[in-house]
């Protein structure tokens, strides 16, 4: 058998990789120093005079240095604004609480077992990748719920537990940043990328939260397919290659690997009448906000009565997510007894917020390095001077972007977390692609795509390590490089197809979500 050659190898670059990861300070520790450095830079920035000139703009724009009396005094006047109007504060808060409705009521649980229920034998990789993809609406959750599920219903389906296990990882995983739905990421993306259009000459349309769903559609419909035909062709043949164990081991230890009972795909009749109230509770909710947005005068139409490129109804979009996951999550929970009392529902909703501390933490410091890079000025210096030298180059169209693209899939080996990475690269690049032509809109849509195909490569992914421990049910002495080597794959090709995607929307100029394409006009 190869397994031990080829774990061996992968385990050693591995391990090289980890070493050269763990020097990476935490988010928060990593953005004080970010911001600390770009403080000083932006001083030394200052005192040498350093300008930039904004094609279209009559003044230059002068770097302002922090270190400086009137750099002091931004600072402290507007330590709180920088953090409470971070924009993906309050949206992410919001979607979130209504997240927290629906997962702890158990109806996000009840929808994910009964998409796998008459399914073939055959078509359950297709619906595996299909529930990841679309997973990230329960946000870092679908990554622990969803493989040992997958798991249990290959198993019952006579296939391969362990297919089931790492293919549905794979697919939340690496296709994290795209969704048939809207989520929460949305939210936090359009929240950052705001963030960043707002100091730009021509800020192009507006990014909201849908300003990538059209593209997000077909991404997740192009990944169900290749993660379904990675899983039946190359995943499972090799694990009944390599004699991989069906069953778990008697050896091994109960705990976070353990494929747990809750996995259990049965719906009692309770749960079946809380899903048929839910769906009905959902319907009547969209009823309500379509009928707010399609009749004659309605209250989400613009005020010529059209919908682009701005209107209430998209300026509502965190709005609409939140009620058609909160409404039918509270009456799930009351038709099953989850919710027992009016309170339970605060209470579910508090839940949430605890889960999110760490991003509140993290949003402190995000809003204060967001800022300064606005105010001081260097973004847009850095901004000039790269699409100077890309043109210099003639590297300035979609070559540049899959460079961009695959300079975040690297960078995401090693951050994780795609706000602390979009906040760092978007700064960046969303005004460097807006002088070169392309709709800050555009340039998040590549980015999702770096941010997601390598997450399931880097031990730097915490849930990485639950994956593994999982696996260990099944395989005792299953390391990283067993993961990595099964896993290659997947962000080999998910990356490939996702760019194609962006390629046959860049080139034909299809709408990337709803007035959002990818040149300004």
């Amino acid at each position: 058998m190869s397994t031990p050659v080829t774990t061996t190898r992968t385990d050693r670059l591995l391990g090289g990789i980890e070493r050269v990861g763990n020097k990476i300070p935490e988010p928060f520790l990593l953005f004080v120093g970010l911001f600390t450095v770009l403080a000083v830079v932006s001083t030394g920035l200052a005192w040498a005079g350093v300008q930039a000139q904004v094609e279209g703009t009559g003044e230059p724009t002068v770097v302002r240095g922090f270190f400086t009396g009137e750099g002091i005094r931004w600072f402290t006047t507007t330590l709180v604004d920088n953090f409470v109007g971070f924009p993906p504060l309050g949206t992410v808060v919001v979607i979130l609480l209504a997240v927290g409705i629906a997962q702890r009521s158990g109806l996000l649980s009840s929808v994910i077992k009964r998409s796998f229920s008459g399914w073939p034998s055959w078509a359950l990789p297709y619906a595996v990748a299909l529930v990841g993809t679309v997973g990230s609406v329960m946000a870092d959750s679908v990554m622990i719920v969803l493989p040992p599920l997958a798991a249990m219903v290959f198993a019952a389906a006579g296939r391969h537990p362990v297919a089931g296990l790492l293919g549905a990882f794979a697919a939340a995983g690496a296709g994290y940043s795209t969704s048939l739905v809207v989520t929460s990421l949305d939210a936090l993306f359009a929240g950052i990328t705001s963030a960043v259009t707002g100091s730009l000459p021509d800020p192009g349309t507006p990014v909201t939260p849908v300003s990538n769903w059209f593209f997000n559609i077909a991404s997740s419909l192009v990944l169900t397919v290749v993660c379904g035909l990675l899983i039946t062709r190359v995943l499972e043949p090799r694990l009944e290659r390599l004699r991989v164990p069906r069953e778990q081991s008697e050896d091994a230890e109960d705990g976070i690997g353990a494929v747990e009972d809750v996995t259990d795909l049965t719906i009692d009749d309770r749960a079946r009448r809380g899903m048929r109230l839910a769906g009905l509770a959902f319907l009547v909710t969209a009823a309500a906000i379509l009928l707010l947005t399609v009749l004659p005068g309605a209250p989400l139409r613009n005020e010529t009565g059209g919908y682009l490129p701005e209107s209430p109804l998209l300026d509502s979009v965190v709005f609409i997510v939140s009620a058609l996951l909160a409404v039918p999550g509270i009456v799930y929970g009351y038709a099953t007894g989850s919710f027992r009392r009016a309170a339970d529902v605060p209470v579910a909703m508090a839940e949430a917020v605890k889960d999110m501390a760490s991003f509140i933490v993290l949003a402190f410091v995000l809003g204060q390095f967001i800022a300064l890079f606005n105010w001081s000025g260097v973004g847009t210096v850095l901004a000039v001077s790269g699409a100077d030298a890309l043109a210099s180059l003639g590297f300035t169209g979609f070559p540049a972007v899959l460079a961009f693209v695959l300079l975040c899939s690297l960078l995401n080996l090693f951050i994780v977390s795609g706000s602390s990475m979009w906040t760092i690269m978007g700064a960046v690049f969303v005004p460097l692609f807006a002088l070169l032509g392309y709709e800050p809109g555009f340039t998040q849509a590549a980015f999702r795509i770096g941010d997601s195909a390598t997450q399931i490569l880097t031990p730097l992914n915490p849930y990485l390590v639950i994956v593994l421990a999982m696996l260990r049910r099944y395989e005792p002495q299953a390391g990283f490089g067993t993961l990595i080597s099964r896993f290659l794959p997947f962000t080999v090709v998910f990356w490939l197809a996702w760019a194609a995607v962006l390629a046959v929307w860049f080139f034909l100029d299809l709408p990337f979500g709803p007035g959002q394409h990818a040149r300004l006009p």
